[in-house]
């Protein structure tokens, strides 16, 4: 799909509704495949993917007083459960993609129906996938718009969550995102124990500074794997839908090599930022041997995922930002500004 430019194009694919290619002024920001057969036997890193039927970590694995019974989920990072778990959305073949003018913008849009007890989740749900793009005062937009809704009558209420984990490489193609210049809209995160897991507590994070201002990417710090809260007061206040509520700027990225630029936007009340130093992608060869792809490490891209809070689902207190019933709506919208200097 172009935004009017052949420089400026997307690849979505039906696996996962995935986004494969993010091309700026001739260059793909994003870590990709070069076909679609590699996403089904090579993406164990989620390049790109929708998460689903959750994001991020549901701790222990397990949901606790959800239609008064406790749901076991696949505990794909030990003990947690992880992006919906080792099936989740993203290994999915979604309906799509198909042409649709949303909002009087050109774009495609994916269906996925998860039937009840995918990856241990109650309730069969439909989840839509919205891509747009257009080019604004020289700038590649790619907007995305997320709508999932209670269909089945097999439970009264379930837990959602969706968003995309692209890594982002605004220097490609370097092998890491050293020199990477990055300005959060906050620097508060939830507090995690040792396993990974949100203990409640909202806190600064050290090796961030305040918000509005840059930092720098090094060979190895600093080391991010963390949810970042816009929204205070999300766990009282965060609608279902969030596609109404105004955009704010969760994160903005360039790289002096290039001179390349992305900012982010959402809906969202929070967003995870992993720096991607776990991240490893071996080497793909052809029947002859030759190298198709070659070997990718840690730091070759940096995510930044727009979300509910990690564990919404599993903690009481914070799962009314993800627990729909029928006739709700779950819904969220993020905008993606891209350019060359």
């Amino acid at each position: 799909m172009s935004a009017g430019d052949p420089d400026s194009a997307f690849t979505f694919l039906s696996r996962g509704a995935s986004i494969q290619e993010f091309k700026v002024a001739g260059h793909n920001i994003v870590q990709s495949f070069p076909n679609a057969s590699l996403y089904k036997t090579h993406n164990a890193v989620f390049l790109g993917e929708t998460i689903g039927r959750t994001t991020n970590r549901i701790k222990n694995a397990v949901i606790h007083n959800l239609n008064n019974n406790a749901y076991e989920l696949a505990a794909n990072e030990r003990p947690h459960s992880l992006h919906g778990g080792s099936h989740g959305w993203g290994k999915q073949e979604f309906e799509g993609p198909n042409p649709v003018n949303r909002n009087g913008k050109e774009g495609v849009y994916l269906k996925y129906t998860s039937k009840d007890g995918d990856g241990g989740y109650p309730g069969t749900v439909e989840c839509y996938v919205w891509y747009t793009a257009t080019i604004e005062e020289g700038k590649t937009i790619l907007e995305v718009e997320y709508q999932v809704e209670l269909v089945g009558d097999e439970c009264s209420e379930t837990v959602v969550g969706v968003t995309n984990h692209s890594y982002f490489n605004l220097n490609p193609p370097a092998p890491t995102t050293e020199g990477t210049i990055v300005t959060l809209g906050t620097n508060d995160v939830l507090e995690l124990d040792s396993t990974h897991a949100p203990t409640g507590n909202i806190v600064p994070f050290p090796d961030v500074p305040p918000p509005g201002t840059a930092f720098t990417l090094g060979p190895s710090e600093p080391v991010i794997d963390h949810c970042f809260v816009i929204d205070t007061s999300a766990p009282a206040s965060c609608p279902l839908d969030t596609r109404l509520l105004p955009l704010h700027t969760i994160a903005t990225l360039s790289h002096p090599d290039g001179g390349l630029h992305l900012e982010i936007q959402s809906t969202e009340p929070a967003f995870q930022v992993y720096t991607a130093d776990s991240f490893y992608l071996p080497e793909v060869r052809t029947n002859d041997s030759s190298i198709q792809v070659p070997a990718r490490g840690k730091r070759a891209g940096i995510a930044i995922e727009p979300s509910r809070y990690i564990n919404a689902a599993g903690k009481e207190e914070w799962r009314g930002m993800c627990k729909i019933r029928r006739g709700d709506l779950w819904g969220a919208r993020n905008v993606y500004r891209a350019w060359k200097e």
